[in-house]
């Protein structure tokens, strides 16, 4: 590990700034209470492939105990970057650390001549040190931004036994999973020699509901990066691949992040299995919960609303172009969280509105 600098006068005496090899972060990452995916060195492997680098920094005390960290992807452009931590910085109990790590990520981001550091910490609005760590970050200078990851989700309690997590669907999911038995689907683990099938899954998907979808490339990336916790699931009838779903888990969580089916597939509610399925992988791996991802952020604004402006805003939810896959992930039985916002420590504010449009 590389000494980048020390601080003294921390509650846990002093404290180095380093950065780590990969193996320690990833190590660090995994046992971290924030720690996330989006945070581990096989994300930023599957970020190169889009035009992203990434270094890492961590702040180590006297007795050689990580205690906050961060990974940090940068994409250049016309010789200026932008720098952006997804789900992170990983923060400590001790604001020394904090502090330093945060003189750490924007020394790092000068030398990259970026032109503002986005953070995005992995803590949801109802969590013990959310309101802390808003006021401490303001406090420090920084501005709060939109998520560039979904603010809103859904998590769904895996660290049950699987009939109790089963049981917790609505009724109508568990018909549409039952049914899709009945009709003969089947689902089954995908291979690499198989992520052509998922993608034309994928652009069926994408055509139909007008979305954008990845490259064949960046899919097989994903898949290949986060082995042995990426998943591909496949779910066919009668021979034929309907539907498909590329899943992935940290340490902690199982995350739902790509999926498609075709119009046979819709129908025959091969998706609700293939879900079933990954929620069943994730628990398997020991995974505490599983993330749904996003959902239309109105929901997570109303978790903290009044009763009026809650209604309100359930109601704007519902010509929202993702209601469908609202109603389809909450049906799982999970329960709506919403993150803190993005935070913006701007390095060459002249630059700062024209880069803030090209991390988008």
């Amino acid at each position: 590990m590389t000494i980048l600098a020390q601080s003294v006068h921390a509650r846990h005496g002093e404290l180095a700034l380093l950065e780590p090899d990969l193996a320690t972060w990833d190590a660090f990452v995994d046992t971290h209470p924030q720690g996330h995916l989006l945070q581990s060195s096989a994300w930023a492997q599957l970020k190169a492939s889009a035009g992203w680098s990434a270094r890492r920094v961590v702040v180590l005390d006297h007795a050689g105990t990580l205690l906050a960290g961060a990974q940090i992807l940068f994409r250049h452009q016309y010789g200026m970057a932008v720098a952006y931590t997804p789900r992170g910085p990983l923060f400590s109990d001790d604001a020394a650390a904090n502090r330093l790590l945060l003189h750490g990520l924007a020394r790092l981001a000068r030398r990259q001549r970026a032109i503002f550091v986005r953070l995005e910490p992995n803590l949801t609005t109802d969590h013990p040190l959310a309101e802390a760590t808003h006021t401490w970050l303001l406090l420090q200078g920084l501005r709060p931004e939109r998520t560039i990851q979904p603010r809103s989700s859904v998590h769904v309690a895996i660290n049950r036994p699987s009939e109790a997590i089963f049981a917790s669907f609505s009724k109508g999911h568990r018909a549409d999973i039952r049914r899709a038995e009945r009709n003969g689907v089947a689902v089954r683990v995908g291979t690499e020699q198989e992520i052509p099938a998922f993608y034309a899954i994928m652009q069926a998907t994408g055509a139909r509901a007008s979305f954008g979808i990845h490259s064949e490339a960046y899919y097989r990336t994903a898949w290949q990066a986060l082995q042995p916790c990426s998943r591909l699931l496949l779910a066919e009838q009668e021979g034929r691949v309907v539907a498909a779903h590329m899943v992935f888990a940290d340490a902690q969580r199982g995350c739902y992040l790509y999926s498609g089916a075709d119009e046979v597939g819709l129908k025959a509610g091969a998706n609700h299995l293939l879900e079933w399925h990954a929620i069943q992988w994730a628990a398997s791996l020991g995974c505490h919960s599983y993330d749904m991802w996003g959902i239309p952020d109105a929901f997570g604004q109303a978790l903290e609303a009044d009763e009026a402006t809650r209604a309100s805003l359930e109601q704007s939810a519902q010509s929202d172009p993702l209601i469908g896959v609202y109603r389809f992930k909450k049906g799982f039985g999970g329960q709506i969280v919403r993150y803190l916002p993005a935070y913006d420590h701007v390095l060459i504010p002249p630059l700062y509105p024209l880069a803030q449009r090209r991390i988008g």
